[in-house]
């Protein structure tokens, strides 16, 4: 049976990583005859360009009838005059509300190559392996009501509300400790109780859940906290848990810990394990068009949809290996250079690994 994928290579550097990572699944797709069907469709400025909006619905049609997909990136400055309900990030939102994809993992993982492009001392980051679990369709980036309104006196004000019902955390918790049982069983749930009712009942929750996985361990932190000790003593983290706002922000912090945001890939899932995967990086438009952008977080990205959407571990083994070795002959993107390595275009990049896949 065939395996439709949908593939969004949307706005900035987005096409030019995702011609990488379409490449590399060609590859191992021919290798492997997996029978991978890839369709291709418009979202964010580049469909706003096209179709007056960021999500076509077209586009949402195409997604749900696929069995998983690969995103680019949205946005960028040639669209921030639009109005805020028609931007490109609105295309993003969306189709991860209608399509339900509640539960992003982003890890931030430090290939050993890299110890050195890494902002924090090698002895601090080197071996870090961690996974943050983000709750995706809930919180303040979609609570209501929100807006802007005139108070009475005349001034503007801003509001927006953080709203979390004990089904939502139940289902993001419950995710979080089903991969820490693969991983070293130990759950760090981000919060912050001590001034937010919401995340009050993100810890009750999270404190129940618990008891239905023993052999995990439990442990909490404030989200201050937290983003401190991600730079103090990153390795003390297994898989993190946390809402919607402070995953946006934590996650972004971690990818720093790994040398550069271009090396990592993330997963959307829903209740099923369908999943829209993407580099965590964004559209990048300062450097769009230059070929010098990293395509490995969108090929690493790939590697993660046929794992957990298509459970074709061994060949997600392959390509992240394929990565490691093109690591270990010193090809490097300007983000990740360092002296004594070689600097590489983004097509060559990905060349380089679909010859590591072929060799």
């Amino acid at each position: 049976m065939s395996k439709k994928i949908l593939v969004l290579p949307g706005d900035g550097i987005g096409p030019e990583i995702m011609a990488q990572a379409v490449q590399v699944l060609n590859t191992v797709n021919e290798q492997h005859s997996l029978d991978l069907e890839i369709e291709e469709a418009l979202i964010g400025g580049a469909a706003i360009d096209a179709d007056g909006v960021p999500l076509p619905d077209s586009t949402l049609e195409v997604a749900r009838n696929s069995d998983a997909i690969l995103l680019g990136a949205v946005g960028g400055p040639k669209w921030e005059p639009l109005d805020r309900a028609i931007r490109p990030e609105k295309g993003l939102l969306k189709i991860r509300s209608e399509l339900e994809l509640f539960g992003n993992l982003r890890p931030a993982m430090l290939y050993p190559q890299l110890a050195s492009a890494s902002s924090l001392k090698p002895e601090v980051v080197s071996g870090l392996d961690i996974l943050i679990v983000r709750e995706l369709t809930g919180g303040i980036y979609f609570g209501q009501p929100r807006g802007i309104r005139t108070l009475e006196n005349g001034e503007r004000q801003g509001y927006n509300t953080y709203v979390y019902s004990e089904s939502e955390i139940e289902r993001i918790g419950r995710l979080a400790f089903d991969l820490a049982m693969k991983r070293d069983k130990r759950v760090c749930s981000v919060d912050k109780c001590n001034v937010l009712e919401v995340t009050e009942l993100w810890r009750e929750v999270m404190e129940r859940i618990s008891q239905e996985y023993p052999e995990v361990e439990l442990s909490h932190m404030y989200v201050d906290n937290a983003a401190m000790q991600l730079v103090r003593a990153p390795k003390q983290f297994d898989v993190m848990v946390t809402g919607n706002m402070f995953g946006d922000i934590l996650s972004d912090a971690a990818a720093m810990l790994t040398g550069s945001i271009g090396m990592l890939p993330s997963a959307s899932l829903d209740k099923n394990g369908k999943g829209m995967y993407e580099p965590c990086h964004g559209s990048a438009p300062d450097i769009a068009g230059q070929g010098i952008a990293n395509p490995l977080a969108t090929i690493l990205s790939a590697a993660m949809m046929l794992r957990y959407s298509f459970g074709l571990g061994e060949v997600a083994d392959q390509i992240e290996k394929a990565v490691s070795q093109v690591l270990d002959k010193g090809y490097r993107t300007p983000d990740i250079y360092t002296e004594g390595t070689e600097k590489v275009s983004t097509e060559a990049m990905g060349q380089a690994v679909v010859d590591a896949l072929n060799a």
